[in-house]
């Protein structure tokens, strides 16, 4: 594959581990109208990382490993220009308290909440403090691929990309995935007028069909295939279109809400065909 790595601007971004986020009246809403207190966005978590299941934890919206922004005030503007820019597969150094010096990779963005979500080793987790400060070099925004013009890439390192498993074929690409998901399993997220910022959820709550489909067997970090999905200039259902995206989040127990996937490709006409491939998560691109 022909990209323009030499043309793509790298800059810093820089933000701070957030705090977690709690409501003065804490409940969470589920899908069958009970209120439930659990844990949500934001903060260190120290036992979710990239390569664990997206289900089963008594949480919401879990985001593995260190949630940071720039602001936690209610002008999310402030959060935008790190949110664009800052690609899965980006390196991220701590540059303020006790783990400074130490680096990680970016593996998601949150939207709504604004976040951008880092793995670290756990032997960093430990070192770490809500407030310390994390520097991004931000590389991957405008990414093309010269000789596949329809196919759109969004929010990836180029260096990420050299390590998917992605093959070559009769003119269309062979992109390694955990799963497919259905276009009628899309939620949260979807009319988006970008994909560049944030991310949309998988619906989970059909438990037979998520279970026929294999869905709840996904992995934070995995690689999926989302058929029949268009994001191209936003998050539309389309007969034929297909897009690649990555698990950045936790199940979630809201109405239309589900383990939430940011784009990394997407094409209109089957340009892109998934094979399944049960290694193709972030794990093992980033510290391989």
């Amino acid at each position: 594959m022909q990209i323009n790595k030499n043309k793509l601007v790298m800059q810093a971004v820089q933000g701070a581990i957030s705090h977690p986020r709690a409501a003065r009246k804490p409940y969470r809403m589920d899908r069958e109208g009970k209120g439930q207190i659990l844990p949500g966005t934001g903060g260190i978590s120290y036992n979710v990382r990239i390569g664990d299941p997206a289900f089963g934890w008594a949480g919401d919206h879990i985001e593995p490993g260190v949630s940071m922004k720039i602001s936690d005030k209610n002008k999310k503007s402030d959060n935008y220009g790190l949110g664009l820019l800052a690609c899965l597969g980006n390196k991220a150094r701590i540059i303020s308290g006790e783990a400074e010096g130490t680096y990680g990779y970016v593996t998601g963005t949150h939207g709504g909440i604004d976040h951008v979500i880092i793995d670290f080793e756990p032997e960093v987790l430990e070192k770490l403090r809500i407030d310390d400060k994390i520097l991004i070099k931000a590389f991957g925004q405008g990414l093309e691929l010269k000789n596949y013009p329809e196919i759109s890439l969004f929010n990836l390192d180029p260096n990420l990309l050299d390590k998917m498993n992605i093959k070559e074929k009769d003119g269309y690409l062979e992109v390694g995935v955990t799963t497919e998901i259905p276009a009628h399993l899309m939620g949260s997220g979807i009319g988006s007028s970008s994909v560049a910022l944030g991310d949309y959820d998988i619906t989970t709550g059909d438990q037979e069909e998520v279970k026929r489909l294999g869905i709840d067997k996904l992995k934070l970090g995995d690689f999926v295939f989302l058929k029949d999905s268009d994001n191209t200039y936003g998050r539309e259902f389309k007969k034929g279109a297909g897009s690649i995206g990555v698990v950045v989040h936790s199940d979630c127990i809201k109405m239309g809400h589900g383990p939430g996937v940011t784009t990394v490709m997407t094409a209109k006409n089957n340009l892109i065909r998934p094979k399944i491939d049960e290694n193709a998560n972030l794990i093992n691109y980033l510290y391989d």
